[in-house]
Formats: structure tokens, sequence, C-alpha cells
């Protein structure tokens, strides 16, 4: 049997670029709330999506929405704007990938371009029968890439405090009916 026919080993590593992904959509009348700017769900379900196919560029496998660590609406965008999304993966554990979303707006008419929001997201990677799946390292190369990754460590630990918290919180909250 030749080298072509041998299955290949997973790399280490990965690059930032190869998970990659752009999405630019129109803000419309049906998209935007009272004050006239994109429903904050909208942009969050984009975000969501556009990270799940970073993270599964990145791993190769299924990967499940761990948290929504942060989104911080910046700007507001209006239906003047269009609204491009672009993501990649700026950190990686045994298990978890972390993807940075960054949401720039444009004005149609003018062409000025402005970061309107900016977002983290953990997802985990899993095999078919749901048991967490080891991911490749990433890899920085670019200077954003490089300013993104650098706190990536500090994050983290965040994280897991948040998600400690967050577990003794609802160890604590009632199920019961509100009627019973």
């Amino acid at each position: 049997m030749d080298d072509q026919n041998q299955p290949q080993a997973a790399p280490d590593f990965k690059y930032c670029r190869e998970s990659r992904v752009f999405k630019t959509s129109r803000v419309f009348p049906n998209d935007v709330n009272n004050h006239k700017t994109l429903f904050g769900g909208k942009l969050m379900s984009t975000i969501d999506e556009v990270a799940s196919i970073s993270a599964m560029r990145h791993c190769r496998t299924n990967v499940v929405t761990a948290s929504a660590d942060s989104v911080d609406f910046l700007l507001p965008i209006r239906p003047t704007d269009s609204v491009c999304f672009e993501s990649f993966v700026s950190w990686t554990g045994r298990t978890s990938i972390e993807v940075f979303v960054k949401i720039i707006s444009e004005n149609l008419y003018t062409g000025e371009r402005a970061v309107a929001a900016t977002s983290f997201l953990t997802f985990v990677a899993v095999h078919e029968d749901g048991t967490p799946a080891p991911v490749p390292h990433i890899v920085a190369e670019t200077d954003e890439e490089k300013l993104i990754s650098a706190s990536a460590d500090q994050r983290s630990e965040l994280r897991k405090i948040r998600r400690t918290s967050s577990k003794l919180l609802a160890s604590q909250l009632s199920t019961t009916k509100y009627w019973e």
C-alpha cells in the first residue's frame, strides 16, 4: 500500500487563518428594534453561527457551544449599514476552542466602516458519541491575531471562575413551577 492511501495523522497545530470565516449581510427593516438599530438577538445568532463554523474548521469534528463569553455592543448598526462578521479560532485548550468574532458595520452610502461589536465564544469539540475530542493547538500569525491570542489565558481562567460560580448559583435555584 502506498503512502497516498495511508490515513493522515491530525496536525498538532493549525493557524488562525485556517479557521477564518467571513459573512456580510444587509440590515433590513424586520431586523431592527424600536430604536431602528439591529436587534441584539439577531446579531448574537449570527455570531454563534459564524463562530461555530470557525470552531469546526479548526477541529474537523462536531462542536457544542459551551459559552458565549462576551458580546460587547460598541456602536449601533442601522438599516443604512451592512454588517460583516469575521471570526477565527483565537485559543485552544485540550478539547475547548475559543473563537473571536469581530463585527464591522459599513454605511452603504458613505463607505464609512467601524468595529460595531466584538465577541468571544467557547466551544467543546466532541466525538460522535458526545465525548470530548482533543483539538490541535492554534498559532497566531498576524498582529491582530497575536493581540487577541495574547490575553487568551486570562480569559480562560475567568471562564473557569465564572463557570464554577454559575454552577453554584444553579444548584441553589428552584425548579418548582411558580404556580405551585
